[in-house]
Protein backbone atom coordinates (compact mmCIF):
# COMPACT_ATOMS: atom_id res chain seq x y z
CA UNK A 1 0.00 0.00 0.00
CA UNK A 2 1.54 3.22 -1.14
CA UNK A 3 1.72 5.99 1.86
CA UNK A 4 -1.15 7.87 0.65
CA UNK A 5 -1.36 10.38 4.07
CA UNK A 6 -0.40 14.27 3.85
CA UNK A 7 -1.01 17.34 1.83
CA UNK A 8 -1.21 17.39 -1.89
CA UNK A 9 -1.09 20.83 -4.15
CA UNK A 10 -3.41 19.77 -6.91
CA UNK A 11 -4.45 21.04 -10.15
CA UNK A 12 -7.41 19.90 -12.00
CA UNK A 13 -7.66 20.75 -15.36
CA UNK A 14 -11.30 22.40 -15.72
CA UNK A 15 -13.09 24.14 -18.39
CA UNK A 16 -13.39 27.34 -16.18
CA UNK A 17 -8.94 26.73 -16.21
CA UNK A 18 -7.02 25.17 -13.92
CA UNK A 19 -8.49 25.23 -10.46
CA UNK A 20 -5.56 24.60 -7.80
CA UNK A 21 -6.85 23.06 -4.04
CA UNK A 22 -4.60 21.69 -2.08
CA UNK A 23 -5.95 17.92 -1.00
CA UNK A 24 -5.60 16.64 2.98
CA UNK A 25 -5.42 13.04 3.13
CA UNK A 26 -5.41 10.88 6.52
CA UNK A 27 -6.22 6.92 6.09
CA UNK A 28 -6.91 4.74 8.56
CA UNK A 29 -7.62 1.48 7.08
CA UNK A 30 -8.95 1.01 3.79
CA UNK A 31 -10.86 4.61 4.73
CA UNK A 32 -9.52 8.47 4.64
CA UNK A 33 -10.46 11.43 5.96
CA UNK A 34 -9.42 15.30 4.61
CA UNK A 35 -10.50 18.42 3.11
CA UNK A 36 -10.41 20.09 -0.41
CA UNK A 37 -9.02 23.82 -0.15
CA UNK A 38 -8.73 26.21 -2.92
CA UNK A 39 -9.68 29.70 -4.54
CA UNK A 40 -13.32 27.63 -5.61
CA UNK A 41 -14.08 27.86 -1.65
CA UNK A 42 -13.29 24.12 0.41
CA UNK A 43 -15.13 20.87 0.41
CA UNK A 44 -15.00 18.19 3.21
CA UNK A 45 -13.99 14.54 1.52
CA UNK A 46 -16.68 12.29 1.36
CA UNK A 47 -16.99 8.41 1.47
CA UNK A 48 -13.27 8.37 1.38
CA UNK A 49 -11.58 4.82 0.40
CA UNK A 50 -8.40 3.85 -0.11
CA UNK A 51 -7.67 0.59 -1.86
CA UNK A 52 -3.69 0.00 -2.49
CA UNK A 53 -1.80 3.15 -3.96
CA UNK A 54 -5.78 4.73 -5.33
CA UNK A 55 -7.97 7.33 -3.58
CA UNK A 56 -11.50 7.32 -4.49
CA UNK A 57 -13.78 9.99 -2.83
CA UNK A 58 -16.76 12.46 -3.03
CA UNK A 59 -16.89 16.46 -2.30
CA UNK A 60 -20.30 19.20 -2.37
CA UNK A 61 -19.62 21.96 -4.08
CA UNK A 62 -21.28 25.29 -4.05
CA UNK A 63 -19.20 27.55 -6.85
CA UNK A 64 -19.72 27.53 -9.26
CA UNK A 65 -22.70 25.98 -8.73
CA UNK A 66 -23.69 23.22 -5.95
CA UNK A 67 -22.66 19.54 -7.83
CA UNK A 68 -21.53 16.54 -5.88
CA UNK A 69 -17.90 15.89 -7.63
CA UNK A 70 -16.96 12.27 -8.13
CA UNK A 71 -12.94 11.75 -7.90
CA UNK A 72 -10.03 9.49 -8.33
CA UNK A 73 -6.57 9.35 -7.56
CA UNK A 74 -3.59 6.94 -8.11
CA UNK A 75 -0.61 8.02 -5.81
CA UNK A 76 3.10 7.08 -7.25
CA UNK A 77 5.80 8.26 -4.48
CA UNK A 78 5.37 12.10 -4.04
CA UNK A 79 2.89 12.29 -6.86
CA UNK A 80 -0.44 11.64 -7.48
CA UNK A 81 -2.85 11.22 -10.96
CA UNK A 82 -6.74 10.70 -11.61
CA UNK A 83 -9.45 12.73 -12.09
CA UNK A 84 -12.63 14.60 -11.14
CA UNK A 85 -16.18 14.30 -12.92
CA UNK A 86 -18.47 16.79 -12.49
CA UNK A 87 -22.10 14.84 -13.11
CA UNK A 88 -22.85 15.86 -17.24
CA UNK A 89 -20.51 17.89 -17.03
CA UNK A 90 -17.91 15.52 -17.72
CA UNK A 91 -14.16 14.32 -16.50
CA UNK A 92 -11.31 16.49 -15.79
CA UNK A 93 -7.55 15.52 -15.27
CA UNK A 94 -6.19 16.16 -11.98
CA UNK A 95 -2.70 15.83 -11.17
CA UNK A 96 -0.47 16.96 -7.65
CA UNK A 97 2.27 16.47 -5.95
CA UNK A 98 3.26 15.76 -2.03
CA UNK A 99 3.32 19.53 -0.44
Amino acid sequence: MANVDGSWETVAKTPMGDQKATLTVVSSGDTFTGNFNGGMGSAEVKDGKVNGDTLTWKMDITVPMPLTLDCEATVDGDSLEGKVTAGAFGSFPLTGVRA
